[in-house]
């Protein structure tokens, strides 16, 4: 649609197309009488093979089946009888699946190497409450062997014919306009720019900003919400004074080691054979998507505190928290999660190829380019609990300038002191079989720094940590006091009418991955909308 073309004014305006702002967009529209616009910067992708295909990193809605029970040889190599709870089953419109064809032994030794180290994983990983190895299920419908994303489960054939649902794509909002009402602020839509030019457009009900934790915290400053210091300086009016507002960002800080394979063990370093991409390539476009790229080949584990020689004691890591924690609400919490028994303080996961590290990459295809001529496995290990607090912020009144993000990764002396100890663990797990078996004894490994050693651990900590793209926080559901910038129902502080919907909400990052809590706060807040409505 062009802008000439879009109407003025709609009930609900929604930023961002992703994850979050779809799956709102989808539950509003099932009232016919509601009607909603979509605006999302970036074009439609949902045909792009990069997107569609697993295997190349980037099922229908109302189908019965949002999680599908592991095949036989998923079962039989990586150990899911022992704890995939088959009465987990969920009616939601996101696929879920088990990788089945291209389950390799070196997955199934990662699981017994864990079980070998008293690790045996006994309860579903999907309860949240579950230390030990397993399989990951992917975001992939096993029958076309494609992505399942909020694109193709919220937004799918039947959605997309809905009157009342408008998505702009390659649409930018400059903005979200506002008007005073008493002591509260409403907000009144939305300045889109489109190639043809900057257009108003009016939300009669509510604007929802649903642009991710980096971007969100950007539009809401350059609406005149955030910090008066900030806006001033940037010639902002102050709408709403809050300088919580690109505060508190949290990130999963990631450590990756690589480690050289044995003779004959799989590797995805030999794509760099294009030849053999052409035809892995080939053969998921002729045989209904079969072959590596229709899957996912993730193996994880989720741990308690380990150092080098096993599981910390409770007393070890209460003395570690004595020494690292100041006392505050946030601190406190933390502290009595990181204390339980079965409480994972950092997740490992196993890939299948090298992942190179370097000092100013310019995007993520370096990490993942295999440079070195030998073929690798890497350990990637995953700080479940981050103390450590970053920010987000513009540095100019322009929207097409990327706000400056500072993750400020073990910035919290505690961060480094947990993530070293995992590292530490490594090396116990990379020399127990039957993973050891799938080295190359004596092989390379990237960084060629041995972590047993605390000071070595901290050390490959600083070289070789990144992020693992989870974040989160910066506009978090606290108390307005406590630096909070939306509500327990995710309106602004301050505004009446505008509602953040995404990861930027989270007061504390999660342990995993984001994708379903963001699932979870879409839906959520789709039912606060509801309600509020009928209020």
């Amino acid at each position: 649609m062009t802008n000439s073309h879009l109407a003025t004014s709609f009930d609900y305006i929604v930023i961002g197309g992703g994850t979050a702002g779809l799956t709102v967009a989808s539950r509003l529209t099932e009232d016919a009488l509601i009607r909603v616009l979509v605006v999302e910067a970036g074009s439609d992708n949902t045909q792009d093979p990069l997107v569609l295909t697993p295997g190349l990193v980037g099922g229908q809605f109302g189908h019965e089946n949002t999680v599908h029970t592991p095949g036989p040889r998923a079962r039989a190599v990586t150990g899911l009888d022992g704890y995939h709870d088959d009465t987990l089953s969920f009616n939601g419109p996101v696929q879920v699946s088990f990788s089945e064809e291209y389950t390799s032994a070196v997955q199934g030794a990662w699981i017994e190497t864990f079980n070998a180290l008293g690790w045996n994983t006994t309860a579903d990983p999907r309860t949240g409450k579950a230390i030990g190895a397993f399989q990951h299920p992917a975001s992939i419908d096993p029958n076309t062997k494609t992505r399942s994303s909020s694109a193709t489960a919220y937004y799918g054939d039947d959605v997309r014919t809905r009157k009342n649902l408008v998505v702009l794509t390659e649409a930018v909002v400059k903005k979200v306009t506002t008007k005073k009402h008493g002591d509260d602020v409403i907000a009144t839509g939305v300045v889109v720019r489109t190639e043809e030019t900057d257009k108003i457009i009016i939300a009669t009900k509510e604007v929802i900003l649903a642009a991710g934790a980096l971007q969100s915290p950007q539009i809401l400053e350059l609406s005149g919400i955030g910090g008066r210091e900030l806006l001033e300086s940037q010639g902002l009016p102050v709408i709403i004074d809050n300088p919580g507002v690109g505060e508190h960002l949290q990130d999963h800080a990631i450590v990756c080691q690589s480690f050289q394979v044995a003779d004959g063990i799989p590797s995805a370093d030999a794509f760099r054979d294009q030849s053999l991409v052409k035809a892995a390539a080939e053969l998921y476009l002729k045989d209904n998507g079969a072959g590596p790229l229709g899957m996912s080949p993730l193996v994880s584990a989720q741990l308690s505190l380990v150092d080098k020689s096993g599981p910390v004691s409770k007393d070890e890591k209460k003395a570690l928290l004595d020494s690292h924690l100041e006392r505050n609400v946030e601190s406190d919490c933390l502290r009595t999660v990181i204390l339980e028994p079965d409480e994972p303080t950092a997740q490992y996961l196993f890939v299948p190829f090298q992942s190179n590290i370097t000092a100013d990459p310019k995007h993520l295809r370096e990490f993942l380019t295999p440079v070195h001529p030998e073929n690798y496995i890497t350990v990637i290990t995953v700080l479940n609990h981050p103390l450590s607090r970053g920010s987000v912020h513009i540095t100019c009144p322009d929207i097409d300038v990327k706000p400056a993000w500072d993750p400020k990764y073990m910035s919290h002396p505690l961060d480094i002191e947990i993530m070293a100890r995992h590292v530490q663990y490594v090396e116990k797990i990379i020399s127990t079989a039957p993973f050891s078996a799938a080295l190359k004894p004596g092989g390379k490994r990237l960084p060629i720094l041995v972590g047993n050693r605390l000071d070595d651990a901290k050390e490959i900590v600083r070289q070789r940590q990144i992020s693992i793209f989870h974040p989160s926080g910066s506009l978090p559901m606290l108390p307005r006091a406590q630096g909070g910038v939306v509500n327990e129902r995710l309106l602004v502080h301050g505004c009446k009418n505008l509602r953040i919907v995404d990861a930027s909400i989270f007061p504390l990052q999660t342990v995993g991955t984001i994708q379903a809590t963001v699932y979870a706060v879409a839906e959520r807040a789709a039912d606060f909308i509801k309600e509020d409505r009928k209020a």
